[in-house]
């Protein structure tokens, strides 16, 4: 019985964490989207000179 709720609480548990990274990943593409848009839309927006739309 034991062996049977391990494996059962295994089987969760790496459900759980491909749903999250798949989840993880969505969000890595639309950060990274929402950043090559402001990289390329900041200097256009800016008279042509080349500023950076981030503070860091």
């Amino acid at each position: 019985m034991v062996p049977l709720l391990l494996v059962l609480l295994l089987a969760l548990i790496l459900f759980g964490a491909g749903f999250a990274l798949k989840a993880l990943w969505w969000i890595a593409v639309i950060v990274l989207v929402v950043w090559l848009v402001g990289f390329f839309v900041r200097p256009a927006a800016s008279g042509g000179k080349r500023g950076r739309w981030y503070r860091w």
